[in-house]
């Protein structure tokens, strides 16, 4: 499935938080930032208040409890023991994962199949995931409050395109339940705030240019209470002369190509907005239809044929700042 570029600056800089650190003050004079490692890219938080690195270790540690259960890079972690299990062996999952899979499986439905968290073969058949066996099963798949099963061989599960949103709404929520008021959290790309940036104003987000040959900002938006997820073609491989796109098409199981260069969507949580991104990138053409009969949010910067024209749906152009 698609990993999220980090395709976002922030309109600001950083926040932290710990039971007793003081969120509600207004600390230091402007913005603050701490950040990390987090799924193979980094995370960001920003805010006016006090030491944002006192809750780093925090969000370290949440960032790493749903790598160690979700990541398929992970041998030991249980969604790699689901996929190398047998039919009808039932695997002991945390309930966080069970609760994602059982996302993953509604948007699968949702968008007709275009978000599929069981093509991580095909995926794998491009270089770009190590998961090996049967794609396009998502009905095989049985799931308990804390357990998964697959009632066909073969059959896997990826995460890759819905964890990270779940991971940016777990600290999200963590951070606000400890007394954080105003700050900008972002996740690999995925962007949620809370409150308002230090100098009052709404927080600020750029979406990058997916055409431009270094980086460039295309659109700048106010997230609100949104979350903000972007997915694009980069070329992350290569078949003979023709690079290839890192998100795949379950309908084509080939790399998506052609119409949007990128699709930004804006959503009530992490998770919506992480997988509906990936699932109207792999639609192509009828990535806007969707979006539009679906109430979708969302920004399509098409592709080079178009000069990088753009498409919005839903409430997305009341959010444009430029």
């Amino acid at each position: 499935m698609d990993e999220t570029r980090r395709n976002m600056i922030l309109g600001g800089l950083a926040l932290g938080l710990m039971p007793d650190a003081g969120w509600s003050g207004t600390g230091a004079t402007g913005a603050r930032i701490a950040g990390g490692p987090a799924f193979g890219s980094t995370w960001r938080l920003v805010s006016g208040g006090r030491d944002p690195a006192l809750i780093s270790p925090w969000i370290s540690h949440q960032i790493a409890t749903v790598d160690a259960a979700m990541s398929p890079y992970r041998e030991t972690s249980p969604l790699s023991r689901f996929n190398r299990a047998e039919v009808g062996q039932k695997i002991a999952v945390p309930a966080s994962m069970a609760h994602v899979a059982r996302a993953a499986l509604e948007i699968h439905q949702t968008t007709q199949g275009a978000f599929d968290p069981t093509i991580g073969p095909q995926v794998q058949r491009f270089g770009f995931g190590p998961i090996t066996g049967q794609a396009g099963s998502a009905e095989a798949i049985v799931l308990g409050q804390e357990s998964v099963r697959k009632e066909v061989p073969g059959v896997t599960l990826d995460l890759c395109g819905i964890a990270k949103g779940f991971a940016l709404d777990l600290l999200t929520d963590g951070l606000v339940a400890q007394g954080a008021e105003n700050m900008l959290l972002e996740l690999g790309g995925e962007v949620r705030a809370i409150g308002r940036h230090p100098s009052g104003r709404p927080w600020q987000v750029a979406i990058e240019d997916p055409l431009a040959p270094g980086f460039a900002a295309h659109t700048i938006v106010t997230p609100g209470a949104l979350a903000l997820a972007t997915s694009g073609h980069r070329a992350n491989g290569v078949s003979g002369d023709i690079a290839l796109s890192h998100v795949i098409d379950p309908g084509s199981t080939r790399p998506a190509v052609g119409f949007a260069a990128s699709v930004s969507v804006l959503a009530p949580t992490g998770m919506e907005a992480d997988a509906m991104a990936t699932a109207l990138l792999a639609m192509g053409a009828g990535g806007p239809a969707f979006a539009r009969a679906n109430g979708v949010s969302a920004l399509f910067i098409l592709d080079a044929a178009t000069a990088g024209q753009t498409v919005m749906t839903g409430d997305f152009a009341d959010h444009v700042v430029a």
